[in-house]
């Protein structure tokens, strides 16, 4: 893990070792352990990166990394599988001056070039200039998990894993008005209709499974798609067989991501998935003591949704060693202005606060990697709001006993659906849904009694926002959105963030790209069955996990008490402040300041006080 930076250009002038310099200092919270900076000969290319070390150690590791009198790497994340490839490049003819992944890619890219990338497990982000060729080539992973931001015009191209370090350098901070409409209206930070656009002018996102190519002789950087998930095909396959391939798989993926030559660790909820990534965990380590096994934890006494009791019970379950941090409101206050600094891009809710102190927790106890359970819910259709897709799903094809039986399932399950003739209609007419839902969010934006009038100018009388939503005939249509689409990559974002502002890396098994294709493989009732959700996973984990955790149905996570936090006196008056702020700034009208603050848990739809804070902060 590392933050990585880089400057192309014809024009020498703007190649400069004090531009690195500058890129690589406002990096430094995503690599402590060291720092290198690299001009080539002709001062056309120059690379920086701030090292996190956690593959090789010593110096043989360290970056900007050379290969074969020609490729110059900066490389962010980890390749999971780096072993295995290595081994077939050694049999290729290849050899390697150190233990680390990153002349693993270098030696792949060399033999396989842009397709080296279909051969990664990994979460990644790097950028390879070729100086025989005078290419730049750059990709990131399938999901998005590491960042990749740029700047380009004919003259330049600037990249980074961060913006801050493309402001560093005199790239204009200059919000969009669309998505930041966007934001304060609906909550929107990501474009579903393109993934490129970030929440600034002008500062632009490698989208992820893309690789980027740059020639130097014309300045045009060449995108490609290099890997998607296949949500048409279905397998054929009864229950036992798909759960016990889907076991082999994550407990592969599990294994595989505790490679590391320094502490792992993991996060811990009451959950399902980081409770069943435990027990890989504990499977993978009985070699040695489990109590040199570290899991970290937030908890938030006397909420409803705290989940001390569920942590403990799989804790002293594996007799893990368990660290808690309970978050609150005056802690959140006296955090917002690093939290948002490291976010550069508004946040949701609360709840990116809880999984921030998590990670500043584990690095306390000096834990640099911890597992976490993230993308589970988007691909095993975890949240409630797919039971509804899920019904409409059996309506569509007739299945009309087996969609009144599961609606029974979920309401015995005490997770009650509402179901109507409008959720019928949009079965049948799933197109018009789409467009429908698209409209009501629009007129959303144009109704918001907020918004200056100069914010609701700049959208009037335009059918683009960034407001996309997909024509959904199948639950695998929904996941696939919120997996590849819109949704999981702002997660992603969020844990990228919450980790490397303490210098941590965060892994995520569930995320290997041949599980997660075999998942959409598997039908969509070895998802959602019986009134539970990610079924396949329940099954897979009985007899493995306390029954409490392994058929609760209720869906909680890292969420923090937002609502009683934001009926303190100090939390209004800093959220009115802010207000003042955007009034101040045209981006709200005045008579917003009148309106009475309105707390919301951290997952409400309309959660407009906390966007009015968050927003305060980054502009």
């Amino acid at each position: 893990m590392c933050g990585i930076a880089g400057i192309i250009s014809s024009e020498t002038a703007l190649v400069q070792q004090r531009s690195l310099k500058k890129m690589s200092d406002v990096l430094a919270h995503r690599g402590p352990d060291g720092e290198g900076l690299w001009i080539n000969k002709k001062n056309t290319a120059g690379l920086s990166h701030r090292r996190l070390a956690i593959i090789d150690l010593t110096d043989a590791g360290a970056q900007p990394m050379h290969y074969a009198d020609r490729y110059t790497i900066v490389y962010n994340g980890e390749i999971y599988n780096y072993k295995e490839i290595r081994s077939d490049l050694k049999q290729a003819g290849y050899y390697f001056k150190s233990e680390s992944d990153t002349e693993v890619i270098l030696a792949a890219y060399d033999l396989y070039k842009e397709n080296c990338v279909k051969y990664f497990d990994g979460m990644f982000a790097f950028a390879i200039w070729d100086e025989q060729e005078q290419i730049l080539f750059c990709a990131r992973d399938t999901f998005g998990e590491k960042p990749f931001y740029y700047f380009i015009d004919k003259t330049v191209f600037v990249f980074a894993s961060e913006m801050k370090a493309l402001w560093a350098v005199g790239i204009d901070k200059t919000a969009d008005d669309k998505m930041m409409v966007n934001y304060l209206v609906l909550g929107h930070v990501q474009n579903a209709a393109d993934k490129s656009q970030t929440f600034y002018k002008d500062i632009f996102s490698l989208p992820p499974a893309h690789t980027g190519t740059l020639s130097l002789a014309d300045m045009q950087f060449v995108q490609v798609k290099y890997r998607d998930i296949n949500k048409e095909n279905t397998i054929k396959i009864n229950e036992n067989t798909a759960r016990g391939k889907f076991e082999e798989l994550l407990a592969g993926s599990v294994k595989r991501r505790l490679r590391s030559d320094v502490p792992v660790g993991s996060s811990l909820s009451g959950g399902l998935d980081s409770t069943s990534i435990a027990y890989f965990i504990n499977r993978n380590n009985k070699s040695r003591s489990d109590a040199s096994f570290q899991t970290f934890s937030a908890i938030f006494p006397g909420f409803e949704k705290d989940e001390s009791q569920l942590i403990s019970e799989i804790t002293n379950h594996f007799k893990f060693k368990n660290a808690v941090v309970a978050p609150t409101a005056s802690g959140l206050l006296d955090d917002i202005e690093k939290l948002c600094y490291h976010h550069e891009e508004p946040v949701p809710s609360s709840s990116i606060y809880a999984q921030y102190k998590v990670y500043e927790l584990a690095r306390a106890n000096n834990v640099k990697v911890l597992l976490d359970g993230q993308g589970a819910d988007e691909i095993l259709g975890g949240y409630t709001k797919y039971l509804h897709w899920y019904l409409q799903e059996l309506t569509g094809r007739h299945k009309f006993k087996r969609a009144k039986k599961e609606r029974l399932a979920f309401l015995q399950n005490n997770t009650p659906v509402k179901w109507n003739i409008k959720n019928t209609l949009a079965a049948y007419l799933p197109a018009h849904a789409a467009l429908a839902l698209e409209k009501r969010e629009y007129n959303k934006v144009l109704r918001s009694h907020n918004l200056s009038p100069h914010l609701l100018n700049e959208v009037k009388g335009k059918e683009w926002l960034g407001i996309y939503k997909p024509v959904v005939t199948k639950l695998n249509d929904i996941l696939y959105h919120n997996t590849m689409e819109y949704g999981l990559e702002e997660l992603l974002r969020f844990a990228d963030r919450n980790s490397m502002a303490h210098g941590t890396e965060v892994r995520l098994p569930f995320l290997n790209f041949e599980l997660v294709n075999f998942i959409f493989s598997l039908p969509s009732s070895f998802k959602i069955k019986d009134g539970f959700t990610k079924y396949i996973l329940r099954k897979a984990m009985t007899g493995k996990l306390p029954e409490k955790i392994l058929w609760n149905t209720e869906k909680t996570g890292f969420e923090p008490p937002q609502k009683k936090w934001m009926q303190e006196k100090k939390f209004r008056d800093f959220i009115h402040e802010s207000k003042e702020k955007l009034v101040k700034e045209k981006i709200l009208r005045p008579s917003v300041l009148n309106n009475k603050i309105i707390p919301q848990h951290a997952h409400e739809a309309d959660n407009n006080d906390w966007r009015y804070m968050n927003l305060a902060q980054i502009i």
